[in-house]
């Protein structure tokens, strides 16, 4: 048996919109499922995502660059690494990450490549994220007219050694799933000296 995530999708009898919001929408299919002569349809609620793309960034004293964002439905102060939706259609992801990193951290990286792929919450939702591993980092200043709003107005940033930071993974000090998966995958291909990682224009499988 091939141990690897495959596209694949059930027959969709019927389907209703529930809600449609600011970024995500709310929908429910009719999905057959396939029990042979027995085939029945199930109701299955989706959330519609955009997706999103994160960046670990990791200097050369190998510390991993954190920022502080509130998250309202988390009800938490969480440390996060740098990420965004996918909001502007046809950028490619690394672009979008480019970005991303600039706006959100104020850094620019001139090596970049793929860290994880993920649907970070298959049971109920269709978001993807990608997570790319920047290096090579410089201060870059904000884009002409960009300004922070809302709970991005007020996000320090923290740079801490990797070691450490798998650490607070572990000891449920830090909750983000962006940054936990980051943090360990960035820790794993350290110890391969960062050999094999993808490029950062590979395409999501």
């Amino acid at each position: 048996m091939i141990i690897r995530d495959m596209p694949e999708r059930w027959p969709i009898v019927g389907s209703r919109e529930c809600f449609r919001g600011r970024v995500i929408g709310v929908r429910v299919d009719q999905v057959v499922m396939p029990n042979g002569a027995d085939s029945e349809v199930a109701e299955r609620e989706v959330v519609a995502h955009p997706g999103a793309v994160g960046v670990l960034a990791l200097d050369a004293a190998q510390r991993v660059l954190l920022i502080r964002q509130y998250r309202h439905p988390a009800g938490h102060l969480l440390w996060e690494a740098p990420a965004g939706l996918r909001d502007v259609a046809g950028e490619p992801l690394h672009v979008t990450a480019r970005r991303e990193l600039v706006e959100e951290a104020g850094y620019r990286a001139d090596t970049w490549h793929v860290l994880v792929d993920s649907f970070t919450s298959p049971g109920m939702s269709d978001e993807r994220m990608r997570i790319f591993l920047a290096r090579d980092l410089a201060e870059a200043p904000a884009p002409a007219g960009f300004r922070r709003i809302h709970e991005e107005t007020d996000m320090p940033i923290a740079w801490v050694p990797l070691d450490e930071a798998v650490a607070k993974v572990l000891s449920g000090d830090i909750h983000n799933p962006t940054a936990a998966m980051g943090i360990l995958a960035a820790h794993a291909a350290r110890a391969n000296g960062f050999r094999g990682l993808r490029a950062p224009d590979a395409p999501e499988g």
